[in-house]
C-alpha cells in the first residue's frame, strides 16, 4: 500500500480565497451570509439568505476557447485547481499531462443557468440559448470534465456527485486510487455555484432558517435556537500525492491522509442514520489503524439543521465520548454542498497546523439533543493534535470520513 501525503490546497470562499484571509474573518466572526434581495421575485420561497461569493473573477490568462464549456460550478473548481497546482509546485509542469496525475472532484449539480435553457426547450418547444456546449455546463461531471480538460490530465477521471459529500468523496477516492498504486498524483476535491432552487430543496422540506432580517445570526450548528440552514457555494482543491514521489521532487507536505471510511444508511434518502454515521468513522478509523482515541479534533458536518445535528453528535459522542473537540465552519459561510467537504478538508489541515482550531460561529447554546462534546465556541481554540477528521453526510443517507495525520 502506497501512503498518500497532501502538497496542494487551496479554496474559494464567501469569506476568502487564501487561508490568511479566511483564518482572519474566522477569529473576527465574519460571516459570509447575506440577505439575498435578489430572491424576492421567488414569492413562494422562504428563505432569503445564503453565502455567496459576490468577489470572484475570472483570471485574466483563461481564453474565450477555454471558459466556452464551463459554467460557474466549473470556472470555481478550475480556478481552485489551478491556485491548488501553484500550492503544489505543479503548475505548467508538463510532467503532470503523461498520465500520472488524474481529477476526482465533483458538485451536487452542473451549472443550472444551462439547465433552465433545456427545461425551457421542454415547456416552450425553443432552443434559444442553448448551444453545442450546454450539455457539457450542465452535466453532473463537469467539474472533473473541465479540471482534466483545462490541465490537460490524462489520468483517471472519477466523478463525484453525491450532494454533501461530493467534495470529500472526491478526496476520498483520489486518496484510494493512489493508495491501491494506480497513479501517483490526483487532483481532488468539490464545487457548488449558488442556485435558488437548492434553497428551495431545503425550504420545501422546512430545514431552511427563516433570519432573513439577521443574516448573521443563522446558521446556528448545534445550538437550541437554530432554525435551519443557509446555503452558499465555492470551491476546494487538494493536490494528493504519493509519499516517495512527493519526496522526490522535494515537495512540500502539508499533511498526510491516512484513513477514509464511506457508507449508507440503506433507509431514507433525508433522515439520517446515527449507526451508519457512526460506522463511517469507525471504518476511517480501521483503514488508519487508530483507536478513536487518537483523534483529537472532529471537523463536523454541522448543517444547524435539527434531525442531522442531531443525529451527527450523537454518532460522534457515542464513538469518541464527550471530551472530543468539535464544530463546523458552515457557521460562517453556509453550506456549500458540493464543495463542503473539500472546504472542511483543507481547513481541518490548516488548524491543525497551526495549532488554532475555528469555534462554531452563532453557537450560544447547545442543543440539550444533541451528544455530549466539546464544542468550541466564541473563540479560536490552542491545540496540538497528530490526528484530526472531517465528517460529511449526505442526501441519499451517505456518509463519509476523512483523517488527516500532521506531517513533522
Amino acid at each position: 500500500m502506497k501512503r498518500v501525503v497532501v502538497t496542494g490546497m487551496a479554496g474559494i470562499t464567501s469569506v476568502g480565497s487564501d487561508w490568511p484571509t479566511i483564518a482572519a474573518n474566522f477569529a473576527a466572526n465574519r460571516s459570509g451570509i447575506r440577505r439575498m434581495d435578489e430572491w424576492d421575485r421567488f414569492s413562494e420561497l422562504n428563505t432569503r439568505l445564503a453565502g455567496p461569493i459576490d468577489d470572484f473573477q475570472v483570471p485574466a490568462h483563461w481564453t474565450r476557447k477555454q471558459l466556452r464549456s464551463m459554467g460557474r460550478v466549473s470556472r470555481l473548481s478550475v480556478s481552485a485547481a489551478e491556485q491548488a497546482l501553484a500550492d503544489a509546485g505543479l503548475l505548467g509542469d508538463e510532467s503532470i499531462k503523461d498520465g500520472r496525475m488524474g481529477v476526482s472532484c465533483g458538485s451536487s449539480t452542473g451549472s443550472t443557468d444551462e439547465i433552465k435553457a433545456f427545461g425551457n426547450m421542454l415547456l416552450n418547444s425553443v432552443a434559444e440559448g442553448l448551444n453545442a456546449n450546454s450539455y457539457v455546463r450542465m452535466m453532473p461531471h463537469t467539474t472533473a470534465a473541465n479540471i482534466s480538460i483545462f490541465f490537460g490530465l490524462t489520468g483517471r477521471l472519477i466523478p463525484t456527485s453525491s450532494a454533501c459529500t461530493s467534495g470529500s468523496h472526491g478526496i476520498g477516492y483520489a486518496y484510494e486510487a493512489i493508495k491501491f498504486g494506480r497513479l501517483p498524483m490526483m487532483l481532488a476535491g468539490g464545487a457548488e455555484e449558488l442556485c435558488p432552487t437548492e434553497a428551495m430543496v431545503f425550504d420545501a422540506l422546512y430545514a431552511t432558517s427563516l433570519k432573513n432580517d439577521a443574516p448573521h445570526t443563522s446558521p446556528r450548528p448545534y445550538d437550541k435556537d437554530r432554525d435551519g440552514l443557509v446555503i452558499g457555494e465555492g470551491a476546494g482543491m487538494l493536490v494528493l500525492e504519493e509519499l516517495e514521489h512527493a519526496l522526490a521532487r522535494g515537495a512540500r507536505i502539508h499533511a498526510e491522509i491516512v484513513g477514509f471510511g464511506s457508507n449508507a444508511d440503506g433507509q431514507h434518502a433525508t433522515r439520517p442514520e446515527l449507526v451508519t454515521m457512526r460506522r463511517a468513522m469507525e471504518l476511517a478509523l480501521e483503514d488508519a489503524g487508530l483507536p478513536p482515541s487518537a483523534i483529537g479534533y472532529v471537523n463536523g458536518h454541522g448543517t444547524a439543521t435539527e434531525q442531522g445535528d442531531i443525529a451527527e453528535t450523537l454518532a460522534t459522542s457515542s464513538l469518541f465520548g464527550e471530551h472530543m473537540p468539535i464544530s463546523s465552519q458552515k457557521s460562517f459561510l453556509g453550506h456549500t454542498l458540493g464543495a463542503c467537504g473539500a472546504l472542511e478538508s483543507w481547513f481541518s489541515i490548516e488548524m491543525m497546523n497551526s495549532d488554532r482550531y475555528v469555534h462554531t460561529l452563532n453557537l450560544d447554546e447547545v442543543d440539550p439533543q444533541c451528544g455530549k462534546l466539546d464544542y468550541l465556541r466564541n473563540e479560536f481554540r490552542s491545540m496540538s493534535n497528530e490526528y484530526v477528521m472531517n465528517n460529511n453526510f449526505a442526501f441519499g443517507g451517505v456518509n463519509t470520513s476523512l483523517i488527516f495525520r500532521r506531517w513533522r
